[in-house]
């Protein structure tokens, strides 16, 4: 079953604990963006600077970050319900996976789109899911590119077990080609968070994938 996530991307605290509201009014799987300016060409509020996460929802932490492993003892107090790295960040990805697994917080592995799928066909068994970046860097995407289902397909066949996600220009021009292709976690951005009537334009996407 299809799971519609709305992302978070905050540059301040204030907006994020607005947009967090307002997600989970949609809800009880949300989708946070962090950033570092480094790995991405801007930057969110700080982790350090949250005390928790809320309990009545499942965040998954898409940290959009050079070095994930600066941040690991502040995700292991926050204990989100997932953290997704990227294939391309400077880290040991397996033994990060097993480090958030010892702690009872799924994983993730992400890819940009220039990336191969094959790059990660050596870790990607260490993952719960495998999520396929279609956007920018540090903001929303009104569009995405559907060719990158072919990564889909591929991380299937190499991980038959996975949880398959998107991140980036999910509309409801393309969520059924989505969904048709493998991916079962749309993380919906300006869709939802741009439109004048937020539960309205959730509410669609959900009447879409039934």
């Amino acid at each position: 079953m299809a799971i519609i996530c709305p992302t978070v991307t905050a540059y301040n605290l204030n907006d994020y604990f607005h947009q967090l509201t307002d997600s989970l009014r949609l809800s009880r799987r949300i989708h946070l963006d962090i950033m570092d300016n480094e790995f991405t060409p801007v930057e969110s509020f700080s982790l350090n600077d949250l005390d928790q996460f809320p309990r009545q929802c499942q965040v998954d932490l898409h940290m959009m970050v050079k070095k994930p492993f600066d941040y690991l003892s502040k995700i292991i107090q926050l204990k989100p319900y997932s953290v997704i790295i990227h294939n391309e960040s400077e880290v040991d990805h397996m033994y990060f996976s097993a480090i958030l697994h010892q702690h009872d917080i799924f994983s993730g592995l992400a890819f940009l789109q220039e990336t191969p799928i094959e790059y990660g066909y050596q870790i990607m068994n260490s993952f719960d899911q495998v999520m396929v970046f279609a956007g920018q860097l540090g903001g929303h995407s009104n569009q995405t590119d559907l060719n990158l289902l072919s990564k889909v397909q591929k991380a299937l066949i190499q991980h038959p077990d996975v949880e398959i996600a998107w991140d980036g220009g999910i509309n409801d021009t393309n969520i059924i080609d989505l969904i048709n292709g493998g991916v079962n976690v749309l993380n919906v951005g300006s869709f939802i968070s741009s439109s004048s009537q937020p539960q309205i334009a959730y509410d669609k996407l959900k009447v879409m994938i039934g």
